[in-house]
């Protein structure tokens, strides 16, 4: 049973660095700041919703899990909500997405 637990913590792990190192590279790559800030926000998001889990496959009392848990829980509320409001910030002052030219759209 240990060795299934320590399998699936660092799979947790592993997958949320992955994670939030592709969110890290998307923030370099996309092109304007709504497609920085879905990336960022999503894998960070799951990124770390993966990493805490992995802690708390490995954590040794309840009552670390417990705070864990918290953690969990106001990371997975206020992250998604920074986002929003980041967005809905940016088109209030007049930021606009990125688009094609309409030219490449009907391609």
């Amino acid at each position: 049973m240990d060795l299934f637990l320590n399998i699936l913590s660092w799979t947790c792990l592993l997958t949320g660095g992955f994670l939030g190192i592709t969110g890290a590279v998307g923030l370099f790559r996309f092109p304007d700041f709504f497609t920085r800030l879905h990336a960022a926000s999503v894998t960070d998001t799951l990124s770390t919703i993966l990493i805490v889990i992995g802690l708390m496959l490995q954590a040794n009392s309840w009552m670390m899990i417990v705070k864990l848990l918290l953690v969990l829980l106001i990371i997975t509320y206020t992250s998604p909500t920074s986002a929003h409001s980041l967005a809905k910030s940016a088109l209030h002052t007049g930021l606009k997405p990125f688009l094609k030219d309409k030219e490449n759209n009907n391609r």
